[in-house]
């Protein structure tokens, strides 16, 4: 989830090119959405990443707490280019599983999916 087009392009190159099927929502509401039908098909997302921050709509610190009503398991990193902001800092505090930060790197991608799965 990102208002940035190019950011959600670049991502999910890097995410197609570790074998990972993507779907992409622009918004906390889309996400949670998307998110919410996903489960009622029996097709889980195995892992969200959610940008902290969305302009004039909900960004990821707000739509962690729905995603948990809706599934308390929800395997999430939260992402910004602002690494100073607490939630950044303190991410699992906020019910985040991981952190990556902006400009996106393959490897940082990567390390943070693998952390989120090693700690099953």
């Amino acid at each position: 989830m990102d208002d940035d087009e190019v950011v959600l392009k670049v991502a999910g190159n890097m995410l197609s090119h570790l074998g990972l099927k993507v779907d992409f929502a622009t918004h906390g509401e889309e996400a949670i959405d998307l998110y919410a039908q996903s489960m009622k098909a029996g097709q889980p997302y195995d892992l969200v990443i959610m940008d902290l921050t969305i302009p004039g709509k909900m960004g990821g610190r707000e739509a962690i707490v729905l995603l948990k009503e809706i599934d308390p398991e929800v395997k999430a990193i939260v992402s910004s280019g602002y690494s100073n902001d607490p939630v950044m800092a303190h991410y699992s505090d906020y019910g985040f599983s991981g952190v990556v930060a902006k400009p996106y790197r393959m490897e940082d991608l990567k390390a943070a999916i693998n952390s989120v799965f090693q700690q099953d």
